[in-house]
């Protein structure tokens, strides 16, 4: 276990061997920039980081979420960004290009992270902090910025430049080349910018976030929002098809830390604003209207037929570059991959809970999908990390499914790599250690970061006392899993200081080696365009409308048009939410299995509003920043095009095919539910999903199919009813008297 230790603040050390032992880091980094060769050789040169280890593990650089923080306490600076090539020599690049330090962390001090290299493996864009506080009590506040590097080549002097017109305070990190060149990446800017609303906070701790991916285009500055994600998005990357695929939380249930305070087992000091403005009143209420209460609201539930909503998991979900067309990667979902689902309602005999009764084709499950990574033998085969999500750093199981376009989630297998209790924290004899960040290479050699140690992180000692020492190591076959082999280096050590600001914090020994990527040429693969589906391009033309112009006039005011051929219809492996549905009013019907029938008139939508504050136990005063909750959808000129609805408020009525279309806001996580004619939901999304500008986005039915229905039947391709009405209404709004009164969006 590396050494460290913590200075007494009593005896600081002075300014003049704070600087010495400055000048002695910078002059040996500067210095030895090249190691000696280590491992098996390879075809391609290895981009990797280093970092120094951190033994906590909420919210800190390796943790499963909330890892976009560049305080010292959950980056400590020192780690650098190297290559390996490939005949294993090692160069320090960014200590060759002029950055970092070894020895005392001060102004100069750096942390590396994400590298991901340029299509034709010329240059990679990865993400850095730079700077430490330079004496003792100095505060400072720090982020991770984009940045991009040239000169990769043995003899090459790696030149290093921040990339230009990226968002200013605040951290982006998880870069990406898309096909245009823009990048994509991560960040922690608030979806419109503002600054009151800084940070998003999550549904899960009320912990600071990122809020989704983001796309830039560094000539012009011009910044896209293409995925709104109220609990985080992590680790995107463009699969061989051209789709942006990455792992999103879904963590669409009520708030605990709200709940804990209303039964009285908390003192978080929740409470809801009264909107989103900067000004915004603090109301004496914390109600939610969206989802159901969670099991642990027993006032809430009690009296109802409802079981209690929990819903957390990381899955892989696409979306184009534009950010058109998200959805759960080829409409994967807990049905197809969890080991347990609850019944959301408990006096139906339909609704069962799920724990692997029934047949699916998948026969190993899994809870969470981190650290995507593509083979580049096999397209559409992805390696992820299931790991739990505190106490080993993101690190877990290596596990393996193949997911191309062409394949249906219900033929879609996952592979345990490794065993399976490696994604566990108890010590058995088939537990080889902790992996994390899959690589496989272009001739099918797969690399991990990996540590022997089995267990949960240390909960004493000091800041880097960590168990887990990750290197990088090849996988090699063992029976019937594959274990770790061979390291690719031969540790990477660096002895460095810094204030914390407080304390004066000393280490001594490896570095953490994390985010591998090969570097070599790939081919741009084709990019990807939404698609109008024929059922509803015939309705386009029926009604006389030009889908170009209306997407024109949806982007102008920030909308988009979601279209749903027949929401009575759910996917055959749902039987945990109503299936035997109908249009009430004698419409449209599919039942699945004899029982109770349900009576659906509305689709009402909620959007994600950061509407939630806390003080603390403490204090009067509030935490900056605030967490989603979801509101009756009330975009007004949203409200004003779908007409007017005598259902919940934020509804459209489901028309008599089964069909509903609506506009909604763009660039804003939404969500919604079926509901009866009262207004009281019958089926529920669990996902929050965002639309783009201009979208026009067709989903056959609200649960996509797999393969079949309930009934036994493929996907609905009737003309949706709603979409030709609200059409129809959309033309007469657009006659030359009115045109002009047609308001921008308002949020």
């Amino acid at each position: 276990m590396p050494s460290f230790r913590a200075l007494p603040t009593a005896r600081p050390l002075s300014r003049l061997l704070v600087f010495a032992l400055l000048a002695i880091g910078l002059a040996s980094a500067a210095a030895a920039p090249r190691a000696s060769a280590a491992g098996p050789a390879t075809t391609y040169p290895i981009l990797f980081v280093t970092q120094v280890p951190i033994r906590a593990d909420f919210t800190t650089i390796g943790a499963v979420f909330g890892n976009h923080h560049a305080d010292m306490q959950s980056v400590a600076r020192g780690g650098d960004l190297w290559i390996r090539y490939a005949d294993g020599s090692l160069k320090n690049l960014t200590a060759a290009a002029g950055y970092g330090s070894a020895g005392m962390q001060g102004a100069g001090a750096i942390a590396v992270r994400d590298p991901a290299v340029y299509w034709d493996g010329s240059k990679a864009i990865f993400s850095m902090v730079v700077g430490a506080p330079t004496q003792q009590y100095q505060v400072a506040t720090f982020y991770w910025q984009l940045y991009e590097i040239s000169g990769l080549g043995p003899s090459d002097t790696p030149v290093i430049t921040k990339v230009p017109r990226q968002p200013a305070g605040f951290n982006n990190i998880s870069p990406i080349y898309g096909t245009d060149d823009r990048i994509i990446f991560t960040s922690d800017r608030p979806r419109d910018g503002s600054a009151h609303l800084y940070p998003q906070l999550d549904e899960y701790e009320l912990a600071p976030t990122n809020s989704g991916l983001w796309s830039l285009d560094p000539a012009s500055g011009d910044l896209r929002l293409l995925n709104h994600a109220p609990s985080g998005d992590f680790t995107p990357l463009i699969d061989s098809f051209g789709r942006v695929v990455f792992t999103q939380w879904d963590h669409l249930q009520r708030d605990q830390q709200a709940d804990a305070d209303a039964m009285g087992s908390g003192s978080y000091g929740t409470f809801n604003y009264a909107d989103e403005s900067a000004g915004a009143a603090r109301l004496n209420s914390r109600a939610e209207v969206f989802p159901e209460p969670r099991s642990t609201r027993t006032d809430l539930l009690a009296g109802t037929n409802l079981a209690g909503h929990s819903f957390n998991q990381f899955f892989p979900w696409q979306i184009n570059e534009d950010g058109s067309e998200s959805e759960v990667l080829n409409h994967l979902g807990r049905h197809e991959l969890h080991g347990y689902i609850a019944r959301s309602l408990t006096d139906d005999a339909n609704l069962v809970e799920y724990y692997g009764q029934y047949n699916r084709f998948n026969p190993n499950r899994l809870e969470n999908a981190l650290q995507l990574a593509e083979d580049p033998q096999h397209p559409g085969r992805f390696y992820a990390i299931d790991a739990p999500e505190f106490g080993t750093h993101a690190s877990g199981q290596v596990v393996s499914f193949d997911a191309p376009p062409t394949t249906d989630a219900d033929h879609i297998a996952v592979t345990y790599v490794t065993h399976r209790d490696t994604a566990s924290t108890t010590a058995t004899p088939n537990h080889s250690g902790h992996y994390r960040d899959p690589l496989v290479l272009s001739d099918g050699t797969l690399v991990a970061a990996h540590t022997a140690y089995t267990g949960e992180e240390l909960k004493g000692g000091g800041p880097h006392a960590s168990a887990y020492d990750f290197r990088l190591k090849t996988l090699v076959k063992n029976g019937d899993y594959w274990v770790a082999g061979q390291a690719l280096t031969d540790g990477i050590a660096k002895s460095i200081s810094y204030w914390d600001p407080d304390t004066l914090v000393q280490f001594s020994g490896n570095l953490w080696e994390l985010s591998p990527v090969e570097v070599r040429p790939v081919a741009r693969p084709q990019r990807l365009a939404a698609q109008l589906p024929p059922p509803e391009q015939a309705i386009f033309q029926q009604v006389g409308v030009d889908p170009a112009a209306l997407r024109d006039f949806l982007a102008q005011r920030g909308l988009a048009l979601v279209v749903s051929r027949n929401v009575t219809v759910r996917d055959d492996l749902d039987k945990q939410q109503p299936f035997n549905l109908r249009v009430a009013g004698g419409g449209t019907q599919t039942t699945g299995a004899p029982g109770k029938i349900y009576d659906v008139a509305y689709a009402q939508f909620f959007q994600a509003d950061q509407l939630r504050g806390w003080t603390g136990c403490c204090s009067s005063t509030p935490n900056p920043g605030r967490r989603v909750l979801a509101q009756p959808m009330h975009d007004s000129t949203a409200r004003m095009l779908n007409g007017l609805s005598k259902g919940p408020a934020g509804s459209v009525s489901v028309a008599a095919d089964g069909s509903l279309a609506a506009f909604v806001p763009a660039r804003r996580a939404m969500t919604w539910q079926l509901t009866d004619a009262a207004g009281t939901g019958v089926v529920r999304e669990r996902y929050w999903l965002t639309f783009q500008p201009g979208e026009v986005r067709v989903c056959a039915n609200c649960h996509g199919l797999s393969q079949f229905d309930q009934a036994g039947h493929t996907t609905p391709t009737n003309s949706p009813e709603a979409l030709r009405q609200l059409l129809k209404s959309w033309k007469l709004l657009l006659a030359p008297a009115n045109q002009l009164y047609l308001p921008l969006s308002r949020q």
